[in-house]
């Protein structure tokens, strides 16, 4: 009776494997919380002649029109924030999705063409609950109507200074149109080949578009979305032109905020393709080139875009690592 008693007892379970590498496991979000601000201070060291020009010229700057600035600046991460939760029809909620926004702005210096940005808010959203083909179709939308909504303000712009702007210098030829237009159409015909031809891209591309369009198609069906969405966006050049024209007046900027907003647009449209972080260094230049092209000295556009970049960019950095580590910390992202 007691041999049969003990064969019918169930089999000891395995004993569970033990954990490896259990250190560096521990290690790896304080690493992940340090890694901005080490990113930080690499890129001070190396663009440290570039933080000193600018610092000294803002120093002698207006304090008032710097302030403006300030404020101008502080609602750039506001408008992002609008734009990121009109491209979703989850609510988000407003605080956190503001600070992610502020840290994203420290990532998107360090990698180049919003990928920083983009990762942090898809980081965000996935820790919020939300899947990720519609989180990934958010961040698609999202970039799409930026540069849309952009083109349209430039328009609108165009049509409203017809007198007061001058574009003739700015007017690329019709060699450099035909390039960007073949450019164009290679890049969608690329696109289309490798979509037919690699099976294993086809169903992801297509669900994904398929979330995509329904969520697009949702959206525009709420109001509240789509003023967030495109006011968002119409809202984002016109407050980093903004920026530049406030900071170009306690300068001494001989040009009128349409122009000086305008002269944004332009040097956007002409570089922004150019995978820069941040879009530092191609849209400085060819803004420089553009505000000297409306009558604007050189030295004078060069000290704003040097200021403008260390009020966007310089100050802000520090602070939105800080806030990258605490989100990271907190688990938030």
């Amino acid at each position: 009776m007691s041999r049969l008693r003990l064969e019918t007892l169930p089999a000891p379970l395995p004993a569970a494997p033990r954990r490896r590498f259990p250190a560096a496991a521990r290690l790896v979000r304080p690493v992940l919380a340090l890694l901005p601000l080490l990113l930080v201070g690499g890129w001070a060291l190396v663009d440290r002649r570039a933080v000193d020009e600018g610092t000294a010229r803002l120093a002698s700057a207006d304090p008032g029109w710097l302030f403006v600035a300030f404020v101008c600046t502080c609602l750039t991460w506001v408008a992002a924030a609008c734009v990121r939760q009109g491209a979703l029809p989850e609510r988000l909620p407003p605080g956190l999705l503001v600070a992610s926004q502020f840290a994203a702005g420290a990532a998107n210096q360090v990698l180049p063409a919003g990928i920083g940005a983009h990762a942090v808010t898809l980081r965000f959203l996935q820790r919020r609950g939300i899947p990720l083909p519609r989180a990934t179709a958010s961040l698609a939308l999202y970039s799409l109507v930026k540069p849309v909504a952009k083109t349209v303000v430039l328009l609108a712009f165009l049509v409203a200074f017809p007198d007061v702007l001058r574009l003739g210098a700015l007017v690329p030829d019709d060699r450099t149109l035909l390039l960007a237009a073949g450019g164009a159409l290679l890049a969608l015909a690329a696109s289309a080949v490798t979509l037919v031809t690699v099976r294993a891209l086809r169903r992801p591309v297509l669900g994904f578009l398929r979330t995509a369009l329904t969520d697009a198609r949702e959206l525009h069906t709420r109001p509240c979305r789509v003023l967030a969405l495109w006011g968002g966006a119409a809202a984002t050049p016109l407050l980093q032109g903004s920026v530049i024209a406030t900071v170009g007046f306690s300068l001494g900027l001989p040009l009128s905020w349409a122009q000086v907003v305008l002269a944004l647009l332009v040097a956007g449209t002409a570089v922004g393709a150019v995978p820069a972080p941040g879009g530092i260094g191609p849209v400085d230049a060819a803004l420089v080139f553009t505000m000297a092209a409306f009558g604007a000295p050189a030295a004078t556009a060069t000290a704003t875009v040097i200021g403008y970049r260390v009020l966007t960019v310089w100050l802000p950095l520090l602070p939105g690592a800080l806030v990258l580590s605490a989100l990271l910390h907190r688990k938030v992202l």
